[in-house]
């Protein structure tokens, strides 16, 4: 590929060695080609595009630059009959087509085509979080890295459907791209089930700490790790339940857990709504819903009127 010095293909301008933008680079690697950008005032380093540009205004713009098109259809028609014609006429003091070099030379030599379309990537620093995952702001989605990779900065490289992270130019992790708000995609292998001792945040720590709360604390604690297919995916919410204790006391914690169970709604923002609402303090549920009785007035005429 022979582009001109544009900013969006040449980072940086040189004689020898320019530096080509992560996008060019990628895209040409994903076709096999290889990048070579022409020099800074030097038209004739791309002489052929310059000539195709020719050919293209005198043999296809100038015989339809008086023509009417009423649909973008007829105008390609249009223009493939003429390149067409083009292509297939005998070249000067040749008695062979371009058509004819194609067919006989150029086409054996080219490679097919990649299976996937090329997709425009973009690329974002990001540090993996202690649940083993990393945030894609873009997307406010959570995806999954090698639990050894915890707490490293990384690349995370995302096109229209994919994710891949990378450490040290080396992938480490691969998904689709989910474009779901506040969840987490996860591959079991990445998760260190079976190596908490790595870090300090596991399942029995938090229980543990639940339980040092109170009893209807421990139980809303190991609700919320079971709610998740991997319990590092809950770390955070029963970490921000925990650190209310220190505001508002374990007693006021625990009734607030024992009243979220018997909602059955597990996570901070119903526990902080027990709280600011004061509801953590009522003891008897039948008492909060008790019916109001009707003040007496004249104008309310009441059951016996209806007998």
């Amino acid at each position: 590929m022979l582009p001109i010095n544009l900013r969006t293909a040449v980072k940086k301008s040189h004689k020898y060695e320019p530096v080509i933008t992560d996008s060019l680079l990628d895209f040409a690697s994903h076709y096999s080609t290889t990048i070579l950008p022409t020099r800074t005032y030097h038209p004739k380093d791309k002489a052929l595009v310059e000539n195709a540009v020719r050919i293209v205004y005198t043999r296809i713009f100038a015989p339809l630059r008086k023509d009417h098109f009423f649909s973008l259809e007829a105008l390609k028609k249009a223009i493939e009959n003429l390149l067409e014609g083009y292509n297939e006429a005998p070249m000067k003091r040749k008695k062979y087509s371009r058509a004819d070099v194609f067919r006989e030379v150029e086409r054996h030599a080219l490679s097919p085509l990649p299976a996937m379309v090329y997709q425009l990537k973009h690329s974002v620093r990001a540090t993996v979080h202690k649940t083993s995952h990393v945030y894609l702001s873009k997307d406010k989605h959570y995806y999954s890295v090698p639990f050894s990779y915890i707490g490293k900065k990384v690349n995370i490289i995302f096109s229209k459907n994919t994710v891949e992270i990378y450490y040290d130019q080396r992938r480490i992790a691969f998904h689709n791209r989910i474009l779901a708000k506040y969840q987490y995609t996860t591959v079991k292998e990445h998760m260190p089930s079976s190596y908490q001792f790595m870090t300090e945040w596991n399942p029995s720590r938090f229980i543990s700490w639940g339980r040092s709360v109170g009893e209807y604390c421990e139980q809303y604690i190991t609700k919320i790790l079971e709610k998740k297919q991997h319990p590092e995916q809950s770390y955070k919410t029963c970490l921000g339940i925990l650190s209310l204790s220190k505001k508002i006391g374990n007693v006021r914690l625990d009734n607030a857990c024992k009243r979220a169970l018997g909602y059955e709604k597990y996570s901070l923002a119903m526990i902080k709504s027990i709280l600011e609402r004061g509801l953590d303090n009522l003891t008897d549920d039948d008492a909060f819903f008790e019916e109001k009785k009707l003040p007496k007035h004249k104008n309310i005429r009441g059951g016996k009127y209806y007998q």
